[in-house]
């Protein structure tokens, strides 16, 4: 397979940018991204996947989402003209998505230059719209289906499944999700408060998170209650932002100057796998995902010096890091409470702060943890440097499907 390489890679800070439209949004990213790989404009792109999942639900532009948002950058000449622009929607694995189409057009040889572009606004005045928005993200044709599973899971543990207001479908079934591990391997609420409180940590050392500030331990306990046994503190934040990747082929890399050479990163891996309605005692679709994920770059789970996993909520990462070989099955809780992921710790892991601290602007959330990890293997995080990064991982989860997600994307970059 041909190799191919990120020479650029950008996010917007997450907040709630009320003040900014999502072609002013994208406008940010996009010149950021430019100055990041040192153009002046982006003549060289060949293709463009534009990642997004709320701007025809929640702003009332579907369709042509990506077109009609660049094309103000093709009229100031900034975007090169008759290049597909092709739309992606995956739920919250939809940045990944696009970084991995992008990948393929290179890997395949069709294209030298691809572009992966993620945005999202999600912060609207209209709460009910935002939360019909998030629940596109289940089988909206069969949603009994999907309350009859978390029924069960919650009668194997004894407990009731109940929506609860002013919050999303997926804070109950990841809640649920929570207490089965709980029942099942003796995980504690207080564990997934440490794994909050350390991502809050991290995000208090980045200035692209929505959230810049600590949260003790005994705080985010102390946190409201969204569905036990989730605190506020342990779920991600409604959001708006951007990031976008662009990619190449080593022939192409090879006619850059000298600096952006030095700043590449590989792509040693990028696999995308599907849910499925299965037991909840079954591996999920993130280990698949990542069990090929490191066949593919010829690397084990022992060899990945920073992870950004999905981390909708708190318990997701106890739950992943499990399911990407950090730690054995049902080792998540202890591990996290270990301080194995802190930024000095075996496998420091969401060190951007994660969703819960970062942000989780749909569309965008996969290419920012992909940024995060490119920043990272180049040695520019900062404060939140891990020494010595030269191998990272992204997961990236979105929709729910019985007890795991609809769609899941690992990918494995390198230090070249």
């Amino acid at each position: 397979m041909k190799d191919v390489y990120v020479i650029g890679s950008y996010s917007t800070q997450f907040k709630k940018w009320v003040d900014r439209t999502n072609k002013e949004l994208a406008r940010d990213c996009y010149l950021g991204l430019l100055e990041d790989c040192g153009m002046s404009d982006g003549r060289a792109i060949e293709s463009t996947y534009f990642a997004n999942c709320g701007m025809g639900i929640l702003w009332g532009q579907d369709c042509v989402r990506g077109h009609v948002t660049l094309a103000p950058l093709v009229e100031e000449g900034l975007f090169p003209e008759r290049v597909p622009i092709i739309n992606v929607e995956g739920a919250c694995a939809t940045g990944s998505m696009a970084f991995h189409l992008a990948w393929k057009d290179i890997l395949t040889g069709l294209h030298d230059v691809s572009l992966a572009f993620g945005l999202d606004k999600f912060y609207h005045g209209d709460m009910k719209k935002v939360l019909e928005a998030f629940e596109h993200g289940v089988d909206r044709e069969d949603k009994t289906r999907l309350i009859e599973e978390y029924q069960a899971v919650a009668a194997e543990c004894g407990l009731p499944f109940d929506q609860g207001p002013g919050h999303t479908l997926f804070m109950d079934t990841y809640a649920m999700q929570a207490c089965w591990h709980m029942w099942k391997w003796g995980t504690t609420q207080r564990q997934i408060a440490v794994g909050a409180s350390k991502n809050h940590y991290h995000g208090s050392l980045n200035p692209k998170a929505q959230y810049q500030f600590e949260v003790s331990v005994d705080d985010v306990l102390a946190d409201y209650a969204v569905s036990y046994p989730l605190t506020r503190s342990m779920c991600a934040p409604i959001g708006d932002g951007a990031a976008a990747a662009l990619l190449c082929s080593e022939e192409y890399l090879q006619t850059l100057p000298q600096s952006v050479q030095d700043r590449a990163v590989k792509v040693a891996a990028s696999v995308i796998t599907s849910g499925k309605h299965r037991p909840i005692e079954e591996p999920s679709l993130s280990k698949i995902a990542a069990d090929r994920a490191y066949e593919l770059a010829g690397i084990g789970p022992q060899d990945v010096d920073v992870a950004e996993v999905h981390d909708a909520t708190s318990f997701c990462e106890i739950y992943q890091v499990e399911m990407l070989g950090f730690c054995p099955m049902g080792k998540g809780g202890p591990f996290i409470e270990s301080g194995a992921t802190m930024l000095d710790g075996s496998i420091p892991i969401n060190t951007s702060g994660g969703l819960v601290s970062k942000g989780h602007p749909i569309g965008s959330t996969g290419l920012s943890m992909l940024y995060e990890i490119t920043t990272q293997l180049r040695n520019e995080a900062g404060p939140r440097q891990v020494k010595n990064a030269e191998i990272g991982l992204t997961e990236n989860g979105g929709g729910v499907i019985s007890v795991e997600e609809m769609a899941c994307a690992v990918t494995i970059l390198k230090k070249c």
